[in-house]
């Protein structure tokens, strides 16, 4: 097998294992609006995280396609769960 094709396969197998990490826990905190056993500082830096490996992938071009994508999907459910968090936590009457 050649390196680059290994080195794909393993990007993407990375991305998709991330993805569908990240995944449950933003479709539960959408559909239930519940974050108490959430930590804030936890999806902050998950979600600056995944910034930097947004513009590393950029960075890489062509090569870092699956570091930029996955990045970009994770990151979108930390802002997500994030901006939950925040409402819940600030703005909401207890």
């Amino acid at each position: 097998m050649e390196t680059n094709t290994f080195y794909q396969i393993i990007g993407w197998t990375a991305s998709i294992c991330l993805i569908l990490g990240y995944l449950p826990q933003a479709i539960q905190t959408i559909r239930t609006r519940r974050t108490d056993d959430i930590a804030l500082a936890t999806f902050l830096m998950m979600a600056i995280g995944g910034i930097c490996f947004m513009i590393q992938g950029y960075m890489l071009g062509r090569e870092g396609i699956f570091l930029f994508v996955t990045n970009l999907i994770t990151t979108i459910c930390s802002v997500i769960i994030f901006g939950i968090k925040i409402k819940n936590d600030y703005f909401s009457k207890k």
